[in-house]
């Protein structure tokens, strides 16, 4: 039965088993972030891949480009979290350097101490790759940050109207100011592009994406506008995002020998490809973007053109989608393909594709490698993720990630930040805020929302580790609850519904979450439980113990309670289904 835990609501949400891992390696403290977030991406891939290879064997020839549709379309998955992770993030940047409701300074002089506090909080969130913020306002004052490592960083000033920048370096979030050294050229901020992009823009924006001189790396930059007081523009905040870890990450990728991916803008313009390179070299030595119509590499420009036709037929293209071009050559090739978009402007296209012969050919050979990598796999899985969470969720980067999770409607996100400073604060804050989004006021159970994400993230688990495990769910609605109201008030109506709540959660495990649906509903998921008759014991204990005890201020009160019944997968694999049928067999009871 969907029993809530002893505990908080958030950890009961998130903790199987009433457990909290947290593992700290000294060693993982000196591998980058892009180590750190590649490596289990491979493993997963790797993972992926065997899984993929196995089933296509047993179901044969029949089932490969069924198989082929979901391998891409996963590998596209991954390299659309992985432009979240690398570029998307930039939007905490900008809200922590500049938070939405504090007012443009009235000059950068006034307010350096503020401006390097946040800043240094802004450039610590992602900064292996949003490393430099900075800030320019209508009087071509500039503010800048930009961090060399987790200690050092360089202040880069302009607190006049003309006239170049200064920079000084510096070490730690408060630390002393080095000796001034004066740029040689002019720097105006106001006629950058990304102040003419910001200032002109409603919401955040994207600037094009160019080529950093220094790097010969792709850089994008998101831009948003810092209104005053009356909300009159005063000025843009700004943070470059490198696209290198980006272009890595998708080389690093393993679909076929002859696959390959690739992410491009709508014109063409290449931002990152696992086949060739996404720059060229113009004949005066410049370095120059490549567009994917243009390359030297017929399969890469072919898929590319037959991507973008199919796209524009599309009447969701944002949705991913999978299927089978003919290649330049005439073989076959089969391809998946999504355009991920944002408010701030975003839009690209990723495609993977890889040619049909190649699933062909691997239907005969992954049996022999699933064999020996399932297990290494699985175990590669579990230990460096539980290393890279020790790793990663530390502090401000623990803040990060959680926001993240609550925008994507995870609201037990754990968050522990044992500081007593401003970031202490703001993490408890958030906590607060986190558990009473994913509570119900009244009762104090889960609410509906935290409801359907435990459901959804039993029902992916299940789908991801093709675990056989079941699980069921009861549906409670309470008879006569009405008369409670009419005769006793609705204060002894709020009184019942919280006395249910309390014994529910009192008769389930803690491994179980109970969550009041609506009105005088409540929704039980019971973790574990495959057999109907198992899940019918717990649902008739839970009916006697309900009513065991009157309850105070509605003693004389008739009320029982009718519970439906659904078993995952028999009844339903998705959460609309079988939340329909626990409650249709509810109805079914309470006619009875």
């Amino acid at each position: 039965m969907g029993f809530c835990r002893a505990g908080p609501l958030l950890t009961g949400l998130y903790s199987r088993g009433g457990s909290t891992w947290r593992v700290d390696v000294p060693l993982f403290r000196w591998l980058s972030l892009r180590q750190l977030l590649t490596v289990p991406y491979v493993v997963l891939v790797m993972g992926l891949a065997m899984v993929v290879g196995g089933l296509s064997y047993r179901a044969g020839r029949e089932a490969v480009d069924h198989l082929a549709d979901s391998l891409l379309i996963e590998t596209v998955g991954r390299i659309s979290q992985a432009v979240e992770r690398h570029v998307l993030g930039s939007g905490a940047v900008l809200e922590t350097a500049f938070p939405k409701g504090v007012p443009a300074p009235v000059s950068v002089q006034a307010e350096l101490a503020a401006l390097r506090t946040r800043f240094w909080l802004a450039t610590s969130v992602h900064r292996e790759l949003n490393n430099y913020a900075y800030y320019g306002d209508e009087q071509g004052h500039f503010f800048g940050l930009w961090r060399d490592g987790p200690d050092d960083a360089q202040l880069r000033l302009r607190v006049r109207s003309e006239g170049p920048r200064t920079l000084y370096k510096f070490s730690g979030i408060h630390g002393e100011l080095g000796d001034a050294k004066q740029e040689d050229k002019v720097f105006e901020p106001r006629q950058r592009p990304w102040y003419q992009a910001g200032r002109s823009a409603a919401t955040e924006t994207w600037t094009s994406i160019y080529i950093d001189f220094r790097t010969q790396e792709l850089v994008a930059t998101r831009a948003r506008k810092v209104p005053d007081a009356l909300g009159v523009t005063r000025g843009v905040v700004a943070t470059d995002v490198s696209l290198q870890h980006l272009s890595d990450f998708v080389r690093s990728l393993k679909t076929s020998a002859n696959g390959f991916a690739f992410i491009v803008e709508p014109s063409g313009d290449l931002i990152a490809t696992s086949r060739g390179s996404h720059i060229r070299k113009g004949i005066d030595g410049a370095h120059l973007r490549q567009n994917a119509a243009d390359v030297d590499d017929p399969l890469l420009a072919g898929t590319y053109q037959k991507v973008r036709a199919l796209m524009a037929a599309a009447s969701r293209p944002t949705e991913a989608r999978a299927g089978q071009i003919e290649g330049p050559d005439g073989a076959a090739l089969q391809i998946a393909y999504a355009r991920m978009r944002d408010t701030a402007g975003l839009d690209w296209i990723i495609a993977v594709a890889v040619p049909r012969s190649d699933f062909l050919h691997q239907v005969t050979t992954n049996l022999y490698q699933t064999m020996g990598l399932t297990v290494l796999a699985a175990l590669a899985v579990v230990g460096v993720g539980l290393i890279s969470l020790g790793v990663v969720s530390r502090d401000l980067n623990k803040i990060a990630t959680a926001a993240r999770q609550v925008g994507e409607g995870q609201f037990d996100a754990p968050l522990k930040v044992d500081r007593h400073d401003e970031i202490g604060e703001l993490a408890q804050s958030f906590a607060a805020m986190t558990h009473k989004l994913a509570t119900d006021r009244l009762t104090g159970l889960a609410n509906r929302e935290a409801m359907l994400r435990r459901i959804s993230d039993l029902i992916g688990l299940q789908r991801r580790t093709g675990d056989d495990a079941a699980f069921a769910l009861l549906f409670l609605d309470l008879d006569g609850f009405k008369s409670v109201n009419d005769r006793f008030g609705h204060e002894a109506g709020d009184q019942v519904l919280r006395v249910m709540g309390q014994r529910m959660t009192a008769s389930l495990r803690d491994g179980d979450l109970v969550a009041r649906w609506a009105g005088d509903e409540f929704l039980i998921v019971l973790d574990g439980i495959a057999e109907e008759s198992h899940a019918r014991g717990v649902a008739d204990k839970l009916q006697s113990s309900l009513f065991a005890e009157p309850i105070a201020g509605a003693e004389e009160a008739r009320v029982g309670v009718s519970i439906g019944l659904a078993l995952y997968p028999r009844d339903g694999v998705d959460v609309e289904a079988l939340v329909r049928h626990a409650d249709a067999d509810m109805y079914r009871r309470k006619r009875a």
